[in-house]
């Protein structure tokens, strides 16, 4: 539990006290989003399928921060620094670039406790590999259309 509730506080440092570009409606809608999609993937593949788990194989109330106060932030961190006006090159290394900060966070995870809290089923890391750039392809759009429609709502358009 110690290594979640440092990394808590790191997060949530850093996407706060880094945040240039995110309004307080976009983080409202990235935290909420994250938090809905993060369950709803979780429920099957967590409570359902036993591919990984946080603390233990069941349901579990330590398991809720990571949905709630561990996801969001490296969401908005990951959104506020995105490189949306650069080339598609730069933007490539970006995301391999979390790609691997990600896998790396994932493996320190997997520390015994009290530094580490994930454990695998039958999960491993080439599957994390294999479905983060899509998770984060998924907050990137999602990020994409509420800037969208809060444009319409700002120039009155429909």
């Amino acid at each position: 539990m110690i290594g979640l509730a440092i990394a808590i506080i790191v997060f949530n440092f850093i996407a706060f006290k880094t945040n240039k570009r995110l309004t307080a409606n976009q983080i409202l809608h990235i935290w909420m989003f994250t938090i809905a999609f993060q369950h709803m993937f979780d429920v099957f593949i967590d409570l359902k399928y036993h591919a990984y788990w946080y603390f233990t194989e069941n349901a579990d109330w330590r398991g809720v921060l990571t949905h709630t106060v561990l996801l969001p932030p490296a969401n908005m961190i990951f959104l506020n620094w995105y490189p949306f006006k650069m080339s598609i090159i730069h933007k490539g290394c970006y995301f391999i670039f979390w790609m691997v900060a990600i896998l790396l966070y994932e493996m320190i995870t997997l520390l015994p406790e009290p530094w580490g809290y994930f454990h695998y089923g039958w999960w491993n890391l080439w599957y994390s590999a294999i479905i983060d750039p899509v998770l984060l392809l998924i907050a990137l759009g999602y990020y994409k259309w509420v800037v969208k429609l809060e444009n319409k709502l700002l120039t009155g358009k429909k």
